[in-house]
């Protein structure tokens, strides 16, 4: 395998010199067809042979200085309904890498081909579709350019269509994407467009368009301009209906042994394309039952764990609202709606009574997006009706820049002065000053304006971040806000990033995610870090280089209370396996109570106590090609007063493309001193996932964890009997760890169906 890829790269090198690159701005035709498409994996029809092709595709990994040595062709055209796509991937191995039959594939682990869209042309915001050599389908959306880690959202769900035929030296794929399903500016002649290529099995990368390899080479930054020779399609009515209808039983063994419980009900979802570039989401009684649980963790930190959201009605067109404010401060996460804490500490469900959401683009410059829930008074969990509303606008501004301007709005319904022991609920109560003296009072609103700029160069280089944020409630006058701001310069060889972020000590976003002021009376946090590339001539490596970054938090007063620098090297090998090595220092002056293990058992860190340590870390992946494949990390050094010896990763074994059997596992060995506590901290969690078609999928998983002396076990089996319509049966049970008897145990169907109108 080295000899063949370096006898690639040669290749690449000499027959780059020889033509010239494609460059961001390359332009592509697409012609109206005048004769019907069959997606049959032949392209004999007129309109594909008489369609400009979108070839010369250049190497973005592990080089970037040559063509693509097995090239791809791309060719597009359309009629009135139907987007339609091919492409040729020339190949000349039978054998491509899967990770299973499973729609949304995985796109590190999987050989696949895209077409990557921006039919706004703003540079920004778009859409992708991939298939893979088995005919395996993934879409989702583009925001920021695609220039970041948090580009790219798979969660978005649509109908489209697709066929692949494979061959000897090649293998074909014709995609039927209709104009309904996603939403783009129809008085627009030019759309941003690129392809990227996934060759996993000989792991390189290509693109369309040139792109430098510290980039994604399906950045928006690192594009072409598909040119229509005659209008887009306009479509009057694009209303879907997607009903649902669930039911279950569950049995609380902990509460009463001897009851079931049974539930049955419907509700319904609907898009309504308000105009080509403007939906309407609706959703009434809205039902979660088929979302995985959340998979358990040790979290030996001060701070609250962020759980990701999973519930599909909050994930798509979110990108507006999920950006908002700094990792550190966001004003908005979706799963503060309909999930809350009850007094026993666990998440559970509230039940959502209606929500709406409309989203998209206004005119080429101007993007909106404006959320309503509405839920149920819950008086178990000492929860009245609340209502949840958040709104944001965005304005575009040079090539991919853009200003946002954001309300979130929290507001309890029905809360009078008599509700308080109705109303038990912790999140609903705050200290408030009456007469220079501190009471507890009912909250009955937040809300929080927000503003953010975000700025990019043209070719990516240079990125810069700044936001500002503002809570309301009746309880705080001052010291209210939060501001931050960031600068990022990525090269070739080098990167640079510095950032600073202010959280005052009242700063109240009930909708949104800030862990820190759980912790801090307040806290400002200055950041910077620097990394370096190297390619050497190397037959294993691919990349390697060293990476720096420094962290110092002071609360108000100026006392620090955080400080932390961590040292490490990394090596890219040519067989997609990684090591890095890494030393970390870090120094805390405790502001809060802390207990990483058990209060009732062990003694508490308290506040103004001071701590710093040392930690060596090493992680390795192996190579994610051959069928069995694991990654490994190690930690070990001091933790607050004692020591702690963590070992973390998985194994995983692939029966392609069938599906595959992973372990993931977490082992702490903690030693404290006296009694602060030494235990051994386990977490392992088996996963199988079988997709026995493209369609039909079955997903198991457990979860062994001896802190909460607790075994989970979820099975999720799904049927996507028609496109975007599926069947599901979940089961879910939680087990005594030492005697295996059942805490609790749940069985829920859920039947959906896409219906449009």
């Amino acid at each position: 395998m080295r000899v063949a890829i370096l006898y690639l790269m040669v290749v690449g090198l000499l027959t780059g010199q020889i033509h010239a690159q494609n460059k961001p701005g390359l332009e592509l035709e697409i012609r109206k067809t005048s004769t019907a498409i069959k997606l049959d994996g032949v392209l004999d029809e007129l309109s594909w042979t008489s369609a400009q092709v979108a070839s010369g595709f250049f190497m973005n990994f592990p080089y970037d200085t040559a063509l693509a040595p097995f090239q791809t062709e791309a060719r597009l055209t359309f009629d009135e309904h139907n987007l339609y796509v091919s492409f040729v991937c020339y190949d000349d191995q039978s054998r491509d890498l899967m990770q299973s039959l499973r729609r949304d594939f995985d796109f590190e682990d999987t050989d696949n081909i895209g077409i990557y869209l921006g039919p706004y042309n703003d540079r920004i915001n778009g859409f992708y579709f991939r298939i893979t050599p088995y005919g395996v389908q993934a879409e989702g959306l583009i925001a920021g350019g695609g220039s970041d880690d948090g580009g790219f959202s798979d969660n978005w769900d649509n109908k489209w269509y697709s066929h692949v035929t494979r061959q000897k030296d090649k293998w074909i794929a014709e995609l039927a994407i209709p104009f309904k399903s996603f939403r783009y500016k129809n008085d627009l002649k030019t759309w941003n467009i690129t392809f990227l290529r996934w060759d996993r099995k000989r792991n390189l990368v290509s693109s369309w368009i040139a792109t430098p390899i510290q980039f994604f080479a399906a950045s928006f930054a690192y594009s072409g301009n598909l040119v229509w020779t005659e209008p887009t399609p306009h479509h009057g009515t694009n209303i879907s209906v997607i009903p649902y209808l669930a039911g279950g039983l569950s049995a609380d063994r902990l509460a009463d042994p001897s009851t079931n419980a049974g539930t049955l009900q419907a509700g319904f979802d609907a898009k309504v394309a308000v105009t080509p570039s403007l939906n309407l989401d609706l959703t009434v009684n809205p039902d979660f039952s088929q979302v995985e649980v959340d998979r358990q963790v040790i979290n030996l930190t001060r701070f609250e764990f962020q759980f990701p959201e999973r519930r599909q009605f909050f994930l798509e067109n979110n990108d507006l609202f999920e950006r908002m404010g700094f990792p550190e401060a966001r004003p908005f996460f979706s799963r503060r709606i309909g999930l809350a804490t009850d007094t026993s500490g666990n998440a559970r469900l509230v039940p959502i009574l209606y929500g709406a959401r409309l989203s998209g683009s206004i005119t080429k410059d101007w993007r909106v997006s404006i959320l309503n829930m509405q839920t149920r008074e819950e008086q178990a969990m000492g929860l009245p009706a609340q209502n949840f509303s958040v709104a944001a606008i965005q304005r575009n501004f040079w090539k991919q820049s853009n200003i946002q301007i954001s309300l979130a709005n929290k507001q309890s319904l029905g809360i009078t002065e008599a509700d308080t022991l109705k109303y038990f609920n912790p999140s609903l109560w705050r200290n408030k000053e009456i007469n220079d003296k501190t009471v507890s009072a009912l909250n009955k609103y937040n809300r929080v304006l927000t503003v953010d700029l975000e700025s990019r160069s043209a070719d990516n280089s240079w990125r810069a971040s700044a936001y500002a944020s503002t809570s309301f409630d009746e309880f705080s006058t001052k010291d209210r806000a939060t501001a931050g701001a960031f600068l990022t310069h990525t090269k070739r060889n080098y990167q640079f990033f510095a950032g600073h972020t202010i959280i005052q000590r009242n700063y109240n976003a009930e909708m949104g995610f800030v862990p820190s002021l759980r912790v801090y009376p307040g806290i400002a946090t200055s950041y910077a870090g620097a990394s370096g590339t190297f390619f050497p001539k190397s037959k294993m490596l691919a990349n390697m280089g060293p990476a720096f970054d420094v962290n110092i938090g002071n609360i108000p007063g100026g006392e620090i209370t955080d400080r932390s620098a961590n040292f490490g090297y990394f090596f890219d090998f040519l067989n997609t396996s990684n090591v890095f090595i890494s030393y970390e220092y870090t120094y805390q002056l405790l502001t809060n109570s802390f207990n990483p293990i058990d209060s009732d058992l062990y003694t508490t860190y308290n506040p103004g106590e001071e701590y710093d340590w040392r930690n060596v870390s090493i992680s390795y992946q192996s190579d994610q090609r051959p069928l069995f494949r694991y990654s490994l990390e190690v930690n070990s050094g001091g933790f607050y007063n004692g020591r702690n010896f963590n070992v973390n990763g998985q194994l995983s074994y692939r029966y392609q493309p069938f599906g595959s059997l992973a372990v993931t596992f977490d082992y702490n060995d903690l030693k404290l001193p006296e009694n602060y506590g030494k235990e051994k901290l386990i977490l392992i969690g088996p996963r199988l996932d079988l997709t026995f078609t493209d369609n039909i999928f079955l997903t198991t998983f457990m979860q062994y964890n001896n802190l909460a002396e607790n075994i989970n076990l979820n099975a999720r089996f799904q049927w996507r009997y028609k496109p975007a319509s599926d069947f599901f049966i979940v089961y879910t049970e939680n087990y005594f760890s030492d005697t295996l008897l059942s805490r609790n145990r749940a069985l829920v169907f859920k039947f959906t169906y896409w219906l449009n109108i």
